[in-house]
């Protein structure tokens, strides 16, 4: 892998855990639905105007109603859910659960695209899920004030992703990457904005809930969707995913850093657990070149 390459992968890491990092700041005075409104609208004031100085908004129609699924799926869905989590858990708690989308994406893709795993993939998802449920059985109370179903939110948004990473392949291959990422923000959009203008907060959010806005609008969706499937030109789809390992990671430092939230033993062996489960699962590690 190229130093440039590297740094990308680094960067893609970086941000895409801020965007637990703002969600956290932002949920509270915003709300889920406005918050993930103002994301994906942001978004899509930074993707489309890309993809039409490019000419390929005739992309946009050609593939309007699948892109309405994915965009349901992949990024309104998932970030409602985020946006009611991040309410009562913590940036880098959310951030682990969101590891296991590879898991889920290669549940789905087996029992719907008949990938069958290898040996060492299945171990991979039993071990993954094992890391799930453990960390999931450990946080969740569905007691008043109990954090169950922000964990089942959180859950819910990595199944989306597996779904919609299997619903890709099925029905998108060969669409190219920018119109995917530009037209699924601006589907989200659509389905987002009513939601989002019912649901406005009453009280206008402070300026540091903007600054986080934003930050999770252009940088840890816009830009990071660019740098995302730069990468997947560049070294690959397999290599590309690694980031998988560096969200969390950075999630829960900047969660430390900006926030002051505490990193529990049973965070980091559930991680672990989840993350080595999520090499086996997706032929990181112990997969044989025919695989």
């Amino acid at each position: 892998m190229k130093p440039r390459d590297l740094l990308d992968l680094v960067l893609l890491g970086a941000l895409w855990g801020a965007s637990f990092l703002f969600t956290r700041i932002c949920s509270p005075e915003f709300g889920p639905a406005a918050i993930s409104a103002v994301r994906v609208i942001g978004a899509s004031l930074l993707l489309v105007p890309l993809l039409a100085w490019r000419g390929d908004v005739r992309d946009l129609l050609r593939h309007a109603p699948r892109l309405m699924v994915l965009g349901l799926g992949n990024s309104a869905l998932p970030f409602l859910c985020f946006g009611f989590a991040a309410l009562s858990i913590t940036a880098g708690l959310s951030a682990i659960f969101n590891a296991a989308t590879p898991l889920f994406g290669a549940v789905i893709g087996w029992l719907w695209l008949r990938d069958k795993p290898t040996p060492w993939r299945a171990l991979g998802l039993a071990i993954g899920f094992a890391g799930v449920v453990w960390l999931a059985w450990n946080k969740a109370s569905f007691k008043p004030g109990g954090t169950g179903w922000a964990v089942v939110a959180c859950l819910l948004a990595p199944l989306m992703y597996g779904y919609s990473a299997s619903f890709t392949k099925r029905f998108m291959t060969g669409v190219q990457s920018l119109a995917l990422a530009a037209g699924s923000q601006l589907a989200a959009s659509i389905v987002l904005v009513v939601p989002g203008l019912i649901w406005w907060p009453q009280v206008n959010p402070s300026m540091r809930a903007w600054f986080a806005a934003a930050g999770l609008a252009v940088g840890c969706t816009g830009l990071a969707y660019v740098i995302f499937f730069r990468l997947i030109a560049r070294i690959g789809p397999a290599k590309t995913i690694t980031v998988t390992f560096l969200v969390p990671a950075f999630a829960v430092l900047w969660g430390w850093v900006f926030l002051g939230e505490g990193v529990t033993p049973q965070m980091l062996i559930g991680c672990t657990v989840i993350l080595v489960g999520t090499a086996l699962a997706t032929g990181l590690v112990g997969a044989s070149r025919k695989d």
